[in-house]
């Protein structure tokens, strides 16, 4: 087996797993995983270098989600298959697909695991594998960046405590959405595009199943108070949270978002973008 292997120092769990002890235990196995050409070039272009290489079997990247989609928007529609070394905070695409979480049980699902097609979304032209958010993105995103540890739980907790501090400040959203077809007007704290959609089970929120329907699923979060926040997170814990008040559900295939505003902030699998309006 033949890879074109792309490792991503900056995501949350690297931690003591140098580039080298990666490679060296990829190798021990009897793949061969071709080494970058440029290592301080930027992602993007380090995962356009791995998909242009010939001969390869597939592109495996090390990271987190971020890196994940970056990876699947140059890879998408090709037929060359994308590996997981889940070395991020969250690693929510790896816990979707049921993939090992630790190093040395990715990598032997590299040699032994089967190919399986899953489906992305896209947003004006920009793929993402989870889930695309709108209304308290930045926010989000900027305490996700400041409190990334090796622990996820110790992450959470912290990201959990600086949404807290926002949460009845940051003003709703207002946006028109023509939903396969049919228009509605959308007002909330947050709204989430989900690939897939999100099960309910005790303790799980961010795990989706299926992966592979063909269906997209909006959320929207009407209210984000802290009560109706902790009121969430029993219904999380109780595997009961989809029917709540402040929380719409809406099976979609085809959606489209018009704002006043010329752009809007949307967190792409963590990553936040500026996208001109509307939103498809």
């Amino acid at each position: 087996m033949r890879i074109a292997l792309v490792i991503n120092t900056e995501s949350g769990s690297i931690g003591g797993a140098t580039p080298e002890a990666i490679r060296e235990r990829i190798l021990a196995t009897g793949i061969e995983a071709l080494g970058e050409a440029d290592r301080g070039d930027s992602l993007p272009a380090r995962i356009a270098a791995a998909v242009a290489e010939p001969g390869i079997d597939a592109v495996v990247v090390a990271g987190g989600d971020g890196t994940v989609a970056c990876a699947a928007a140059a890879l998408v529609e090709r037929g060359t298959p994308l590996g997981i070394l889940p070395l991020g905070t969250m690693n929510l695409l790896a816990k979707d697909l049921g993939l090992p979480l630790d190093l040395d049980g990715a990598i032997a699902n590299l040699a032994q695991g089967v190919p399986r097609r899953i489906d992305v979304g896209d947003v004006n032209g920009r793929v993402f594998v989870i889930n695309s958010v709108l209304g308290m993105a930045a926010r989000v995103a900027r305490h996700r960046e400041a409190h990334r540890t090796r622990r996820a739980i110790r992450t959470l907790l912290r990201w959990a405590l600086g949404l807290l501090r926002h949460l009845g400040r940051y003003p709703r959203l207002t946006v028109t959405g023509l939903i396969d077809g049919t228009a509605r007007r959308l007002r909330g704290r947050l709204m989430a595009v989900v690939v897939g959609d999100y099960v309910e089970q005790p303790g799980q929120m961010l795990v989706r199943a299926p992966v592979d329907a063909g269906q997209l699923t909006l959320y929207v979060l009407t209210n984000l108070s802290v009560w109706r926040s902790l009121r969430l997170a029993v219904g999380v814990a109780l595997g009961d949270w989809r029917r709540l008040p402040d929380v719409e559900r809406l099976p979609v295939g085809d959606l489209s978002i018009a704002s006043r505003r010329q752009a809007l902030l949307v967190m792409n699998d963590g990553e936040v973008l500026l996208i001109p309006t509307p939103l498809h």
